[in-house]
């Protein structure tokens, strides 16, 4: 786990961007390998990926490929990255055969995987899966406790409200199982976000047994996340837990452009943020809720989020461009890390 670090040093992850738009062909597959083999190579510690089982159309206008499979995938062509999800939405799945998932990628992996879980919030999602919406976070908590068992006892029998099980072992067996990062928290910057200007407090003692907390999104401005991660804290000092031991984390979309004139910059990028949020969103609402603006614009949002406390940084492409990455890596990362 990692410590709190103020100012220090921000590590960095990479979201690659499994995106599944129609028309999507084998050689984009084929091309997203090449580009996990890349990130292998550069100043990352993980490969991350998103999760959404249907395009989320109140916030985003694409879906991605499966997340399990994608980081199974990017685990035979890299050697060094851990690989995480960013978050799974746990109460649409099965925690038995997840677990086992879990334990498959961790063991090819060669213990690389990170368990990040989300609730999730789009309600077309749940009813593809006959699960509903208003039971997703007492599923979310069942499914974590039982998941933490599977992977780290043999023989469970288990009693719950949505699932049971009488002495189940899965294999393969794990020495050391993968940490868990919760999602959640900041208002999102959507016109039809699900999210409240708070914490829940489930999700409050969710982050509370929790290796790292993701925080949403949060554009320019860091007050939200800032506000958050004073409430984490205070919430683990209260139930005995030294906030040192949690990870703060965050994602964040961008799109790098050395192009010097603010204005200039974002008429680059709103087309690759329309593409992949939906061209229902308004600039206004995406330039509030992800990096925008010029290299300096980015890095003093980063700068702003790393005074607030944050330790690691999930960078997330909107494109999957060879060229984009090199931008990211040269004028984000290099000289923040």
């Amino acid at each position: 786990m990692g410590k709190s670090g103020g100012q220090g040093k921000l590590r960095f992850g990479l979201r690659i961007p499994s995106y599944a738009p129609p028309g999507l062909t084998y050689q984009d597959s084929r091309d997203l390998l090449d580009y996990c083999r890349r990130i292998d190579a550069l100043p990352y510690e993980d490969i991350w990926v998103i999760d959404h089982l249907l395009v989320s159309k109140g916030v985003y206008g694409v879906s991605w490929l499966d997340a399990l499979a994608t980081l199974s995938a990017a685990a035979a062509v890299t050697s060094r990255v851990g690989l995480g999800t960013a978050a799974l939405v746990l109460p649409l799945r099965h925690p038995v055969t997840l677990a086992k998932e879990i334990a498959s990628v961790h063991q090819i992996s060669g213990g690389r995987l990170r368990f990040g879980v989300a609730v999730g919030w789009d309600p077309d999602e749940f009813a593809a899966v006959g699960v509903l919406l208003k039971q997703r976070g007492t599923r979310t908590d069942e499914a974590l406790e039982l998941i933490r068992l599977l992977l780290t006892e043999e023989a469970v029998s288990f009693s719950g409200r949505y699932w049971q099980t009488s002495e189940l072992t899965i294999y393969p067996r794990v020495p050391d199982p993968p940490p868990v990062w919760i999602a959640g928290g900041t208002l999102t910057h959507a016109p039809d976000t699900p999210d409240k200007p708070f914490i829940a407090p489930g999700v409050l003692d969710r982050i509370l047994k929790a290796d790292g907390w993701m925080a949403r999104s949060s554009g320019s401005d860091p007050a939200d996340v800032a506000n958050d991660w004073r409430v984490v804290q205070e919430h683990l000092t209260a139930r005995g837990r030294d906030p040192a031991t949690l990870t703060f984390g965050a994602t964040q979309f961008l799109h790098v452009t050395e192009e010097p004139d603010r204005e200039k910059a974002l008429a680059e990028q709103m087309p690759h943020f329309l593409e992949i949020m939906g061209a229902h969103r308004t600039e206004e609402d995406l330039r509030a809720s992800y990096l925008t603006g010029t290299i300096d614009d980015l890095l003093a949002a980063i700068e702003s989020l790393r005074g607030a406390g944050l330790q690691y940084l999930i960078l997330t492409p909107l494109v999957k461009d060879p060229a984009q990455l090199e931008l990211i890596t040269r004028h984000i990362v290099e000289p923040l890390r």
